[in-house]
């Protein structure tokens, strides 16, 4: 059973492979995530996610490697991870009371054949409308920081959230059903094979 490398230091990520009953090493890429913001969503993603799974399967032999890249769009815009709090407060500012998509693309690369598979998740979220008062005291809390655009569905913006059309672990970034279908597609055993597999070891 070949090992899995998760190519992300986000602790969502991990913490959503061990829901699964999973286990693999995280090797961080460190590649750069820049890339024209007036790229589709889609192919913005799926870019940045193939180029941190690249670069460190690029380093094994005979692992999956796993990357994954997540963004917010709002009309058009790719709102990424904020660069501070003003930039925070404007995002979020501009989230309320409208509806808006979250991408996640993923790529996974089996680093012995080089074969390799990539997708996109994409999520509609309703967000209901905020006080200015409840944005600064969200910001000031410290979760939205390195959260693309600027909220963490799975934390206490959870309050702001009004509907999810779509996958909700997408919007916490990583979408659970496509990674299981990629998986059993590039290595030939389901996530559940996997896992128990990996409790045999």
């Amino acid at each position: 059973m070949k090992k899995l490398i998760l190519a992300s230091a986000s602790p969502r990520r991990s913490d959503l492979l061990r829901l699964l009953g999973l286990s693999f090493d995280v090797v961080p890429s460190h590649v750069s995530e820049s890339l024209d913001r007036s790229t589709p969503p889609a192919d913005y993603v799926q870019e940045i996610s193939g180029r941190k799974a690249r670069a460190v399967a690029a380093r094994y032999n005979g692992e999956i490697v796993i990357g994954a890249d997540t963004v917010v769009v709002l009309g058009g815009d790719i709102l990424e991870k904020p660069a501070g709090e003003d930039e925070a407060i404007r995002m979020l500012s501009r989230l309320s009371g409208k509806t808006h998509r979250v991408y996640t693309g993923l790529t996974l690369i089996d680093s012995g054949t080089g074969r390799s598979l990539r997708d996109v998740a994409v999520t509609t979220v309703a967000m209901r409308p905020l006080s200015p008062q409840e944005i600064q005291l969200y910001v000031q809390s410290g979760e939205p920081m390195d959260k693309a655009g600027a909220y963490a569905v799975q934390g206490r913006a959870a309050a702001f959230v009004q509907s999810i059309s779509g996958c909700f672990y997408n919007v916490v970034g990583l979408p659970i059903s496509l990674f299981c279908t990629l998986l059993e597609r590039l290595a030939g055993q389901s996530s559940l094979m996997y896992a128990a597999g990996h409790c045999k070891d």
